[in-house]
C-alpha cells in the first residue's frame, strides 16, 4: 500500500452563488491523497508499467474544475473524489478544497471529503 498526495494544486473556477461568483473565476486550492498498490514488481524493475498514473487523473481533476460552474464547494468537493474514485486502481481517497478569501478576517475556507473503492 502507497499514499500518494497532490499537494495545492492551484486552479481557478466558477465558486459560489452570489452575483459576482457567477460572473467571476476565483481561486481554488485542491489536495488529494490517494491510497494505492504498488506490487513487488514494480518496486524491483522500476518500470511504470501497472502503476497509478497521477498525472492522468490530475488532468482529468484541472479539466473538471477550470471548466465547471459550482455554486457550493461541497459539491466541487464531492464531485473531484467522485473523479477520482473512478479509478479503480485507488482504493481510498481524500480531497480537501480550500476556497480562499470566502469569508472576511479568514484566509480561507475549506472542506474534506473521502471515500473508498
Amino acid at each position: 500500500m502507497a499514499i500518494i498526495k497532490i499537494k495545492s494544486l492551484w486552479l481557478r473556477t466558477f465558486i459560489g452563488f452570489n452575483s459576482d461568483e457567477l460572473i467571476n473565476k476565483q481561486d481554488v486550492t485542491i489536495h488529494i491523497e490517494l491510497e494505492t498498490d504498488i506490487s513487488a514488481d514494480v518496486l524491483e524493475n522500476d518500470e511504470p508499467d501497472d502503476i497509478l498514473d497521477y498525472k492522468i487523473i490530475t488532468k482529468n481533476v484541472i479539466d473538471l474544475v477550470q471548466n465547471g460552474r459550482f455554486k457550493l464547494l461541497e459539491v466541487l468537493t464531492k464531485r473531484i473524489l467522485d473523479l477520482v474514485l473512478s479509478n479503480k486502481k485507488i482504493k481510498w481517497a481524500r480531497v480537501e478544497v480550500d476556497k480562499p478569501h470566502s469569508l472576511r478576517y479568514s484566509k480561507s475556507v475549506s472542506l474534506t471529503m473521502e471515500g473508498r473503492n
